[in-house]
């Protein structure tokens, strides 16, 4: 439950920073980060890129521009990378690539497993030839819609655009969420991509920011567009201390965010809802004979907040705790009762 009494269950970017986070970031030592100054922008830079076996990392302002950012720096105007239809970097981010950018995305239905099928990839890829926009790079993004990736598929996946020449961008923003849903290390999780985008905004519960990481030439071009783009912050340390203590204290956490989401979608389908599979903190539930927007609307009644669609999304995070689960399970008992 949030500090106006909501159970926030919209997404996992509701959550509010603790005092002890809220204490951290008021004591953060700071520096001028346009000028590269900025302490704890750098160790939070360094141990990002260290946690993931990347060579650098670069601090951003939302996972939005981090993305953007990504992609610019792959691909010039006129390239083409290819995407998921739901993907965030095609579909949830502006069309910045194409409109700031000048890069043509080539998107793809995701597949049951929220990856893009290679053979299809593989046919997207246009020929060397004038008529066509040059393919650059692959986008993946894990977690997909709740989906953790497969790190088969993932290895696969590297190797193909290895074979491909192509860049292989990973949109990460739920990354650490995928890495405790599977049991391995984030390091693992991300090997052989060019470059990953990860938020710290989400179910790591800071206030702000996100990181990009790669090679070391590729942040340097990367940390170019970021000025560019309007990201050159100034004491972003007390950002990044926010960013720092999630990865200190919310990390392995997230495996209760993920209990909790099984727990209330075991409880929903009892209740006779309709609801998908549950690999990490996303459930997804089907409305069957009552109206999603109504059902939303009486759940915001009982102080429920959801997204709604043609289905309910309800994504669990710290500031949901079982009493939350109960509460929810209670309500959606009496509406289908």
């Amino acid at each position: 439950m949030n500090s106006e009494g909501f159970i926030d269950l919209r997404s996992d970017t509701v959550t509010e920073p603790s005092k002890a986070m809220r204490s951290a970031m008021s004591a953060a030592a700071v520096g001028d980060d346009v000028y590269g100054e900025d302490p704890t922008v750098n160790k939070l830079q360094a141990l990002l890129a260290e946690m993931t076996g990347m060579e650098r990392g670069l601090f951003m302002p939302s996972g939005t521009q981090s993305n953007l950012v990504a992609l610019i720096s792959h691909c010039a105007r006129g390239d083409e990378y290819i995407v998921g239809q739901q993907a965030h970097t095609y579909k949830y981010e502006g069309g910045g690539a194409a409109v700031l950018g000048g890069i043509q995305p080539q998107p793809l239905e995701f597949n049951e497993q929220g990856g893009l099928d290679l053979d299809a990839v593989q046919a997207a890829i246009k020929p060397l030839d004038h008529h066509f926009a040059r393919t650059r790079l692959l986008c993946l993004e894990n977690t997909m819609q709740g989906k953790v990736l497969p790190l088969a598929y993932l290895n696969e996946a590297v190797q193909f655009t290895k074979r491909q020449r192509l860049g292989l961008h990973l949109d990460g923003a739920r990354a650490f969420n995928a890495a405790v849903a599977s049991g391995v290390s984030i390091d693992q999780l991300v090997a052989g991509f060019d470059s990953v985008s990860i938020c710290l905004s989400k179910g790591l519960g800071a206030p702000v920011g996100s990181v990009l990481l790669g090679s070391k030439d590729f942040i340097e071009s990367a940390h170019r567009w970021r000025k560019i783009t309007g990201g050159g912050l100034r004491q972003a340390g007390i950002l990044a201390a926010g960013g720092l203590y999630a990865l200190s204290h919310n990390v392995e956490r997230l495996a209760a965010d993920h209990e909790r989401a099984k727990l209330l979608a075991a409880n929903l389908r009892d209740l006779g809802f309709d609801v998908e599979p549950v690999q990490t903190n996303m459930l997804f539930v089907q409305s069957g004979a009552h109206d999603p927007k109504q059902l939303c609307k009486k759940l915001l009644e009982q102080g429920i907040k959801v997204s709604v669609a043609s289905r309910l999304r309800l994504v669990t995070h710290l500031d949901i705790d079982d009493a939350d689960i109960a509460k929810v399970t209670a309500v959606f008992r009496q509406i289908s009762g």
